[in-house]
């Protein structure tokens, strides 16, 4: 049992909260009728004829009846290359995310880049500037670590209090790979840093040039620059042919299709970190280079858009993660944050990546409120959504890591209200 977090773990949820075992249950469709196990097991159909020749097709596709678990975006583009997509978490299992799945937050749509004329120029605050090609960085003693993603408007719909959308569209903007590439202090010991070299500038070789500033103390040991995700090389949505990795930052950070690394002794002060990836506060200021993505939790199964319908045991499940570090506990509830009860970690508790968590729940058929709440290796425990309200008002947009709450009616339909 982990340490009692605000509010404890009392003894009445112990009752609806019981290892068991079960299967889950949607109305995605009709129910099978149960076999008899004395009854003879008769060939399916797709026993009795050959499947599909080898390599049809060439590269894997999901099977035909995964067709709805895509990408998609909560609302049309407000210009043309602009816009973003979410990950479907709902329908995933584990912790990492299929490569043909992991979000989109584009400025300026996805450009077509030849890798092979493509070049990273290191510059500025540094003894011998540099000019690196893809086979260049490829050279290099690469490193692989698995790091989640998350853009930093991500849960904004829940500000101003619950939205009624499915987990897709409030924390879709999330997701976890194997990033594969050369560490940034590599790179950076090939070019020779100037002693007043305090930041670095990253500009991407998209029709937006997105360019952010980063504190080098904080990044050069953990940062990479990537060509591949997952064991394979970038896809073009998420940065084709280089990208930056930046552990736990706030997704735009991550700069895609990287081009540039400037090194300076303060930030720029661009677009995106003064007009844009700041929060506003009650008293007037503004909230700015707010770099870690804060501990948080939600659960994916079950979650609206789902619905129970067979009373007894489910294995809730859902995803922990932390900008700070490992996740060292993730707490469930059934009765709205009244009682609370540890949840079992699932797999490998990586630094700054998804952690799945599990935890034994009974329904009786009534009405619930099932929660999540998580607390980092750094003591950090997720906070409600009144306490966030209560620091930083209404007028902010990035950074929301309030408690979700999914209601589940008498009838078994799980909302989010």
């Amino acid at each position: 049992m982990i340490r009692e977090l605000a509010g404890g773990v009392a003894s009445g949820l112990a009752a609806t909260l019981l290892p068991a075992c079960g299967a889950w249950a949607t109305g995605a469709s009709e129910p099978i009728a149960p076999r008899s196990p004395d009854a003879p097991l008769a060939p399916d159909p797709w026993t009795l004829e050959p499947g599909s020749p080898l390599l049809s097709p060439p590269y894997g596709l999901p099977g035909p009846f995964e067709q709805d678990v895509i990408r998609r975006a909560a609302r049309p583009p407000a210009m043309p290359g602009s816009g973003s997509s979410q990950t479907p978490l709902a329908d995933l299992h584990g912790s990492i995310t299929p490569n043909g799945l992991v979000y989109e937050r584009h400025h300026a749509g996805v450009p077509r880049i030849d890798p092979d004329q493509h070049r990273l120029v290191v510059h500025g605050l540094v003894r011998e500037p540099r000019i690196f090609t893809i086979d260049d960085l490829l050279r290099f003693p690469s490193e692989s670590h698995v790091y989640f993603l998350e853009c930093s408007g991500n849960t904004a719909s829940e500000w101003k209090g619950p939205s009624g959308l499915p987990v897709q569209f409030t924390h879709g903007l999330l997701s976890c790979c194997e990033w594969t590439g050369v560490r940034l202090s590599t790179l950076l010991d090939e070019t020779g840093l100037d002693a007043s070299a305090k930041w670095v500038l990253a500009e991407g070789a998209d029709g937006a040039a997105m360019t952010r500033s980063l504190p080098l103390d904080r990044i050069a040991e953990r940062a990479l620059v990537v060509y591949a995700q997952n064991g394979e090389r970038l896809r073009p949505e998420n940065g084709y042919p280089l990208r930056l990795i930046v552990p736990g930052f706030e997704g735009n950070t991550n700069v895609k299709w990287l081009r540039r690394l400037k090194l300076m002794d303060a930030p720029e002060m661009t677009r995106e970190e003064t007009s844009k990836y700041t929060s506003l506060l009650p008293n007037g200021c503004a909230r700015q280079f707010v770099f870690e993505m804060d501990a948080k939790s939600v659960i994916t199964r079950p979650s609206p858009g789902h619905r129970l319908t067979t009373r007894g045991y489910y294995a809730v499940s859902g995803l922990a993660w932390s900008g700070r570090g490992r996740i060292r506990a993730v707490e469930v509830s059934a009765d709205g944050g009244a009682t609370w009860l540890a949840a079992r970690l699932v797999g490998p508790v990586h630094d700054r990546a998804l952690t799945r968590f599990e935890a034994d729940w009974r329904w009786d058929g009534g009405p619930a409120t099932l929660q999540s709440r998580t607390i980092d290796e750094t003591g950090y425990v997720q906070p409600t959504r009144e306490a966030l309200v209560a620091a930083r008002g209404l007028n902010s947009y990035y950074h929301y890591n309030g408690i979700q709450r999914w209601r589940i009616d008498a009838n078994g339909e799980v909302r989010n209200a």
